[in-house]
This record gives structure tokens, sequence and C-alpha cells, in this order.
């Protein structure tokens, strides 16, 4: 069931049939390709630059649009994300292998350039991002790669002597996320401690280094100076400018923390949101913006930028040759304007929406998160090696680790179990190996051969939520103590990594150190921290738990203490609705 609204350049390639060049005001996309039947497919992403667009879809099948060419499916399973720059197109599958093809890279089809980076514990990769002729990687190892393009240094090295590369090669370790854009000849890195480096093409001060150009190319991973203060959410590329969203702390606890924009960058073509030149990022300001609305997602194309809000407002500005805003016209919007949309199909929760600007073009299109993410987020522990405490060898000697704590409860209870699954590891590939692990930990069958060989030893009925529920109740199993009051709480680590950013800061930045680390927080009562403890586990509120106001409040200020990782729905929601049933 899919809702996408699509406008601007209609060609290089042709989306819609029977529809004009240039498409001034959003309209409804519709899949033509009816042999295939993806119309009825939900979809999950969508992908665009200049010559290609690509949709991809819940059940991990992706479909390409390409210049003067039919559309046609990728022929590569369990697909998680896709990503295109302007000559260049990547694939994320689930099992964390990248596919690249482009014009450095290679042109002509898809190939595993995650197999090709030199360390091999590093091959796994969580996250993807496509510049303009690069593509970026980030590994379950938290280091990121380039490969492609460095004619500008956006690989953070001399272009002169390295103008591109063939494989992926290490650029900076310790990364949280990588910043680029469709069109963009730069990128951003941000690390652990939220500060944020740049390189690559700055002809017109795109990379915010808070002065006029000296360098048309920075070819060194350069710190960024004076960032506005609060916690960087997101930062979208164009060619000439950057846009970065920073969430700010609000004084009054009650209220979700407010978003603000800021860009850098030329403004000639208005990308900027202003009329000036801004050499580091400088605030957007606009009526749009203010009072109770707040930004939910940005996005940056060629030079247009989207904006969508959390009350269901979506604005442009920027350039508009092609009617890439959506207004009605192709004059250039200077400052932020409201896009008139037909009415939502399904505007229940705007917050379901995403926004994607393509080189030209630009694209609002429905997709709802999954009721929990768990699985995801156990996946990519798993993918970590930091909290590993088992080691399994496969049939080429190579060592592959995985959490002894969640294979204890995922497994059978047989004590048998997991020697009965290191002699099947034992016969297997690495990669094969890794979807073994990730069909354990997700509890979702990606290769029906390999499921077939371990469905014996697992307990294949069992939810995430219980796992984790036994967790909970096993006191064997917990070693870190949060102490408040009277009274001590034990946790294991994984868990709260899982759960929280806080606590996933704190370990992550600590090595070599086993310690059970104590902390002290007593502003919520016993009560709201049983629920907090027990919604940590499961992503429930037990039954017999009486809801109050005063409960209300003190969990708000809890989830923003621990900077949980909220699901859908929310801690909070979840509250909300179990305090109206009760009055």
């Amino acid at each position: 069931m899919n809702e996408i609204l699509f406008f601007g350049s209609n060609q290089y390639p042709k989306l819609i049939e029977n529809e004009p060049y240039q498409i001034t005001k959003p309209i409804q996309f519709k899949f033509e390709n009816e042999n295939e039947n993806e119309n009825e497919k939900q979809i999950k992403q969508i992908s665009s630059s200049y010559f290609s667009t690509t949709f991809l879809f819940k059940n991990g099948k992706a479909i390409e649009y390409l210049k003067n060419s039919n559309p046609k499916r990728i022929e590569i399973e369990n697909i998680q994300k896709v990503t295109v720059g302007y000559e260049n197109e990547a694939i994320l599958t689930i099992e964390g292998n990248v596919f690249a093809k482009g014009k450095d890279i290679n042109p002509n089809q898809f190939i595993n350039i995650s197999s090709l980076i030199e360390d091999k514990n590093d091959r796994i990769i969580e996250d993807i991002v496509s510049g303009y002729n690069s593509v970026y990687l980030l590994t379950s190892n938290q280091n990121a790669y380039g490969i492609g393009s460095n004619h500008y240094g956006q690989l953070g090295f001399d272009s002169e002597t390295f103008k591109e590369t063939e494989k992926p090669i290490l650029m900076m370790k310790n990364v949280s996320k990588i910043f680029s854009g469709n069109s963009s000849n730069h990128v951003f890195l941000l690390n652990s401690n939220q500060e944020l480096f740049g390189c690559g093409w700055n002809q017109y001060s795109q990379i915010g280094l808070g002065e006029p150009r000296k360098e048309s190319k920075i070819q060194k991973l350069t710190k960024i100076q004076n960032i506005p203060k609060g916690k960087i959410i997101d930062i979208k590329c164009g060619l000439a400018h950057s846009i970065m969203m920073i969430e700010n702390e609000n004084e009054n606890e009650n209220e979700n923390p407010k978003r603000k924009l800021y860009s850098c960058g030329r403004y000639f073509l208005n990308g900027l949101g202003k009329n000036e030149d801004t050499y580091e990022f400088t605030e957007i300001k606009s009526s749009l913006f203010e009072n109770d609305d707040n930004i939910l997602e940005i996005s940056c194309g060629f030079f247009h930028n989207l904006v969508l809000t959390s009350k269901g407002k979506l604005i442009g500005f920027g350039d508009n040759f092609s009617g890439e805003l959506g207004n009605g016209d192709t004059k250039t919007k200077p400052i932020p304007i409201q896009i008139e949309l037909p009415k939502l199909r399904f505007n229940e929760d705007i917050s379901n929406y995403h926004v994607l600007c393509g080189y030209n073009k630009s694209f609002l299109y429905y997709f709802p998160p999954s009721f929990s993410n768990i699985e995801e987020d156990l996946i990519k522990l798993f993918r970590r090696k930091e909290f590993c405490n088992i080691s399994f060898k496969t049939k080429n000697g190579e060592i592959i680790e995985a959490h002894k704590l969640i294979l204890k409860y995922r497994l059978n209870q047989n004590q048998n179990e997991i020697e009965k699954l290191q002699e099947i590891i034992s016969k297997k590939s690495i990669k094969e190996s890794n979807q073994i692990f990730e069909m354990i930990y997700s509890n979702r069958i990606t290769n029906s051969k390999l499921y077939f060989e371990i469905k014996e030893i697992i307990n294949s009925n069992e939810k995430i939520e219980e796992t984790m529920k036994r967790i909970y109740l096993n006191e064997n199993e917990k070693d870190f103590i949060i102490e408040r009051k009277e009274k001590q709480y034990k946790f294991p680590k994984l868990i709260l990594i899982m759960r929280s950013e806080l606590y996933r800061g704190m370990f992550l930045s600590v090595t070599n150190d086993t310690s059970n680390k104590v902390t002290d927080y007593s502003e919520l009562s016993n009560k709201s921290f049983q629920i907090f403890e027990y919604w940590i586990y499961s992503n429930q509120i037990k039954d017999e738990i009486q809801i109050t106001q005063e409960i209300i409040n003190e969990i708000q200020i809890g989830i923003d203490y621990f900077q949980l990782n909220q699901t859908n729905p929310n801690l909070f929601d979840l509250l909300i609705k179990k305090f109206n049933n009760q009055n």
C-alpha cells in the first residue's frame, strides 16, 4: 500500500509517462510495471539523482529507473538501503554487504565493494551514503571508508596524486554518522563526541569553515569550528551548499526539543534560504518554523531543499527551474515557502512520511516504522566487537564473535546447543556464518537453506521481547548497577547499549574496562523506575501498574535523561494511552 507524491523534472529518466518534462505541482506517482505487481508492495525508501531513481520496497526488493531505459528490478535480494549519486548507485543488504556501480567504481554492473576492504574484520557495513561520484561506507566497527572519485579531495586525500580508488579506503575511525548528498563533492563525518569534520570541494565555502574561501579543495579532513549549540541530528549537502539540523535542549522539560536549520555556502541559486553567502553554519529564519511546529526531516538536491514539519507542512526553497519546489511555477524561491499538498491518504501521522530531493526531482512518500526495532538493534550489536564474548571458527579458520547472553536465550535450553552451533559454523564460510547469526538474532528467515540446518537448535517461536523478558527475570545475567535512593537496579550492559544513547556513549567510549559502573539517578520514584526498567526489556508496560499524571511527568524526564532509543509506539505514548483508559 503506497502513497508517493512526485514533482520536478520528469526526464533523465522519465518517471511518469503521459506527463510533461516539468511537473510543477505534486501529483500521485504510480508504478507502471504491472507484471512485477510492485505497486502492491509497500515503499520503504526512495533515492534519486540526475540519471537514475531507485525505489526500495519493504520486502527487500528494488526497482531502478535509468536514463533512456525501461525500469528494471535490481537482482540483489534482502536490500536494506539504496543510495544514488550523480553517476553511481550503491545497495546495502541486510547481511551488511554493499554492492555498487558507477563511473569511478564499476560502470556496467554491481560489484561487492565491501569485500574489497583490506581489513576483513571491517567488512560488515552498517550504513551507506552517496556523493556526486563517490560512495561512503560506515562499518559495524564505526570506521568510515570512501570509494570512487577523489577529484576534489572528497575522500580526504591529496587529489593530485590520488584521483580515485577502485577499492574502499579508510578515511576516519570512531565515526557515528556520515553526511553527503547525491549532488555533493564534499562530505562530513561526525564522531561519537559530536565533533564534526569535513573535506572535499569548498569553492563556495560549503564546508562551513567560518571564513571566506581560501582553497577550492579541502583535501584533508578538517574539524569544523563554531558549530551552533545543540545536538547534530542531520546534515544534507547540495552542490554548493550544506544544511544542518540542530536539536536544542528546551527549558521546558514537558516540550519536545526544538529543532533549527542552519546553512552555509553560496546563495546564487538561493539554496541557503537567505540572500547572502555564509561562510559558517548560520540559522535559516522563517515564520514557517516558529511557534509549536517542529522540523521532522530535511533533504537537499542540486540547489533545492525540502523540509517536513510536525504540523504537516511541506516547505521548500532554492532553485525551481524544473518545478522541484512544487508551487506551480518555475521561479527560484530565495526564502522558504509552504508547498500546497493534495489530501494525503495516510495523514493520521505525518511522522510516517519522508521527503527526498533528487538532483532536480522531489518526492514525499509514506512509510511507517515497524512496531519494534529491537531485532535491528540486536543485529547491529552482533556486528560490533566490543561486547562479544564467545568465538566461533569458520571452515576457513576465520573467527566470528557473538554475544553469549543473546545466544543463551535464543537457542533452545539444551546446554549442548552452543556446541552444535559451533559444529555447524565450522563447515560454513564467513558470509554464511554471518547469515546464520543474523537469523538467530532477528528470528527472520533470510536464507531458507541455512535456516533448515539451524532450526532444530533455535527457539524460533519465541519473540525477541520474550527473550528480553527472560533476561530481565534472571538476576545472574545482570552486571551494571544503577543506584538510586535506597535501591539498586541491575542491567546487562548489552541491553543498555541497545536502548539508551547515554549508556551507549558511555560504554563504547571506554576501553579495557570490565568493572561494574555505578550511577546515581534519584529523580524518578520507585514505581516510575520500575516502569522504565520493564519497558527497556519488553517495549511494554505491566498491566497491574496504575498510571498517574505524576508518573507521566517523571517518565518524560527519564526518557530525556537516559536518551532512550524509542520505538513506535514509544514509552510516552503507551503511558498516555494507559492513563486515558484507566480514567
